[in-house]
């Protein structure tokens, strides 16, 4: 997928188990590397830190690929980081990726779309 024009290396969190677990219990994350969360459809979503040791940022991205709302995450933060309306996925950065790359709310980004083989495929958006 890619965000800016810049490709971004991210691991898929498509079931519920992978949602709950998310980041948690990582050292490390890669300069361009994330967690796309994907919903079947659009919903309010709802993210907080517990257990998770790297400082986040998170996107809520609408099923269009439009960003609507960029969060700062604190390490074992148990605040919750709302949606503010119904959106398919969510981004996990390394803290301060968007503002690093001048990503703002409103912009667009490439999402891989799963099929039911479970084969990838990145759609402009």
């Amino acid at each position: 997928m890619s965000v800016a024009g810049i490709a971004l290396e991210v691991e898929l969190a498509t079931t519920p188990e992978d949602q709950i677990l998310g980041l948690m219990y990582r050292d490390h994350l890669g300069d361009n590397e994330g967690m796309l969360f994907i919903f079947p459809t659009e919903k309010e979503l709802s993210f907080w830190m517990k257990d998770t040791h790297i400082p986040l940022s998170l996107a809520f991205i609408k099923e269009d690929g439009r960003i609507i709302q960029i969060e700062s995450m604190k390490p074992y933060s148990l605040d919750t980081h709302v949606s503010r309306e119904k959106v398919k996925y969510a981004l996990e950065m390394k803290e301060g990726w968007f503002t690093m790359h001048k990503v703002k709310e409103g912009d667009r980004v490439k999402i891989p779309r799963i099929t039911d083989d479970k084969n990838i495929n990145v759609n402009e958006r």
